[in-house]
């Protein structure tokens, strides 16, 4: 007889009875929504019981197993719902999503649900949403059961590719506001991505329940923003759980069902993907027609490669095997591709035997900051190769190009969508693969239009683009440099309207347009260069605005600028990793900012340690880090001017010969703290 357990994560791991020494109790837990028996199990061995589950559903389970896998046949398209929640950054996406999960029984109704959906330990620690993870309910409506495809989303404005990319699996979105706070920058950009893929916007408004909850306010803003009706506004507090069962009605309601047909060839497009050690890469697909089952050969668009259906089901929110998925449906798919290159993010899988039109796929996300990567140690290489491929088959929006440097050695140049996806990116190297580290300076992608015949030969174009700034070139060989823009969207109270706006002009932005959303709140529109508010300027305005501002970016093309290349000198040596580029009028400034920050940054040798920085041949500022020096006059005790002299002298002469022989080490936080600046 065969027995199945689950485990923390929810998985089923069947077992045989013989080898188990089972203690089966029987707990009556009551909830809200059920109240039924629970079984315990545990084994002789275990520390703690696994999970509690009801009797019912362990019942629904051990039917499904015994016909092979959960039955989805019976959810036609038309009892299909596809939808994200879309929102700013902690506005309560992730606490909406907890509740429709148990709502819907997905998972169990305790206290200690808070951010389900969020699995990355780096998700727990910040507090953030960074991948976005897909669920499958069934939801009971007028005596018909719906199942509705939940996916959950990223907020900042580092992870909107997650947010077009879930949009593409999707007919529906729900649009979540503060009402407390609002619309924000990041609601503003979610909306038009929803929008322009024609999808259901469904606004609902979050939070309230908070003392300060201004609802009316909230709904008078989404019908001026957005110009949908304040009627069609749903008012919640998914904290509380008020109101939430009217969202899932409406989804129902409002959200049409996908555009698939059964009867068509299988077409599934690959939408999210990640890899599993043992299973190879395990697929998030969206079935755009036809069925597709365990054991089927599929073929790879992309590639060409064929595969066999190993594995299949839906996520709930934790995997859950099925024998066929069907048109409509959203699911993931284990068909063993061992090499992460196989799986490419809006690739599509179809039958080998009934080729189909490939989709559409997604256009490639355009990375705003590059920086270098390098291993601690050059004997890891190997291992932290292995681990960056991996990783970016599980966030496809970064760009991997191989580099070296003279200093670091072997390492790669990395694209990054801004700087939370950079830091978020490196803690989870170190947090799922226990690599450790060095990362240069963030930069971003300039372009130079060359005059010289050999160096057109050489990059076969006359336009190049710069993402190391050490490989940026000599001002005779170009006749202009190009730098990126960015049409920058701000939203805060009006009574920060001047200190913002001094910001923004210290940062060379030009303002575009100002309106008035309500009678307090006031949206900016400014053209930014973006080396300008890559690294502090969210920072900044957070502080200066005390919290209330908030600030999204999109990406305006090139614009002619006057640049230079800025080196920084340790005891005359170059530090390739600290170069910079800078823009001529605030060389000095910059310069002389970045050596008195490299000077705190830098911790004290036996040595003196002369920083500083230069532009070509010429230094332009210098700081200078005082030696740790012991006193060797303290065993005088008076006596002739001579013998201390003497003494010193002596110190000097090993210092110096110190100083031509030590080398200093950079801190790795430096590379990004020298960048950062205080706002007077």
């Amino acid at each position: 007889m065969e027995l199945f357990l689950f485990n923390t994560r929810g998985q089923v791991m069947p077992l045989m009875r013989r080898f188990l020494d089972l203690k089966i109790c029987k707990i009556k837990r009551r909830t809200q929504a059920y109240s039924t028996v629970c079984t315990l199990i545990r084994h002789r061995w275990m520390k703690s019981a696994l999970i509690c589950l009801p009797n019912q559903l362990c019942k629904d389970y051990s039917s499904s197993t015994e016909r092979g896998a959960i039955d989805l046949s019976n959810f036609p398209v038309d009892k299909i719902r596809n939808f994200s929640i879309i929102a700013h950054i902690d506005h309560g996406k992730s606490t909406l999503a907890d509740r429709l999960l148990e709502i819907t029984g997905a998972i169990v109704k305790t206290d200690k649900n808070k951010q389900v959906l969020d699995k990355l330990q780096v998700e727990r620690e910040r507090g953030i949403t960074v991948k976005a993870q897909t669920a499958s309910l069934f939801y009971t409506y007028q005596d018909e059961t719906y199942l509705l495809n939940l996916i959950d989303t990223p907020g900042h404005v580092d992870f909107s590719y997650e947010v077009s990319r879930s949009i593409s699996a999707c007919q529906g979105v729900l649009l979540v506001v503060d009402a407390n706070q609002g619309i924000q920058a990041q609601t503003v950009a979610n909306f038009y991505l929803a929008f322009e893929a024609q999808l259901a916007i469904i606004p609902v408004i979050n939070k309230i329940d908070l003392k300060n909850a201004d609802p009316e306010r909230v709904e008078k803003q989404i019908e001026k923003v957005f110009d949908i009706p304040r009627v069609e506004c749903i008012r919640i507090s998914a904290k509380q759980g008020i109101n939430v069962d009217q969202v899932l009605e409406e989804v129902v309601k409002r959200i049409p069902p996908p555009k698939a047909r059964a009867k068509d060839p299988f077409k599934a497009l690959v939408f999210d993907s990640t890899f599993d050690h043992y299973r190879g890469v395990v697929a998030n697909i969206a079935l755009f027609g036809g069925q597709v089952s365990k054991g089927d050969k599929i073929v790879s668009a992309y590639l060409g490669k064929t595969y066999e259906v190993n594995e299949l089901g839906i996520l709930r929110p934790n995997e859950c095997p099925t024998k066929t998925l069907y048109a409509g449906q959203v699911g993931y798919i284990v068909a063993g591709m061992k090499d992460v290159a196989e799986a490419q993010i809006g690739d599509t899988l179809y039958h080998h035997k009934q080729p189909v039109e490939t989709l559409p796929g997604f256009k490639p996300a355009k990375s705003m900051v590059f920086a270098g990567m390098y291993p601690m140690d050059q004997s890891e290489y190997t291992a932290l190769r292995s681990a960056v491929e991996k990783l970016t088959l599980n966030d496809s929006s970064v760009t991997v190009q191989r580099d070296s440097s003279m200093a670091l050695g072997a390492g790669w140049r990395l694209g990054f969508l801004g700087l939370l996806h950079m830091e978020v990116f490196n803690q989870r190297l170190e947090q799922e693969y226990n690599a450790s580290v060095i990362v240069t300076a963030p930069t971003v992608p300039y372009k130079a239009v060359l005059t010289s015949a050999k160096l057109i030969k050489e990059y076969g174009q006359e336009e190049i683009t710069i993402v190391n700034p050490a490989l940026f070139p000599d001002r005779s060989m170009v006749s202009e440099y190009l730098e990126p823009m960015v049409l920058g969207t701000i939203i805060a109270p009006d009574d920060f309207t001047g200190k913002i706006m001094t910001l923004c002009l210290n940062r060379r932005a030009i303002q575009k347009n100002m309106v008035y959303i309500d009678e307090h709140r006031v949206m900016m529109k400014y053209v930014f260069p973006l080396n300008e508010i890559v690294v502090d300027f969210y920072d900044n305005l957070k502080s200066m605005s005390s919290g209330y501002a908030s600030f999204d970016y999109e990406d305006a093309g090139y614009q002619p600028a006057d640049l230079i290349k800025m080196d920084f000198l340790l005891n005359g040596r170059p530090v390739e990793e600290l170069t910079t580029i800078v823009h001529k009028d605030k060389a000095y400034s910059t310069g002389k900012a970045m050596c008195e920050r490299l000077k705190d940054s830098i911790p004290r040798q036996m040595f003196e340690i002369a920083v500083q920085a230069a532009l070509g041949s010429k230094i332009i500022a210098r700081e200078t880090i005082k030696a740790y020096r012991k006193n060797v006059l303290a065993k005088c005790y008076g006596g002739d001017i001579t013998r201390k002299m003497k003494l010193l002298k002596k110190q000097a002469e090993g210092k110096k010969k110190m100083r031509s022989i030590g080398n200093v080490e950079v801190p790795k936080d430096a590379f990004i703290n020298v960048l950062k600046r205080k706002e007077k």
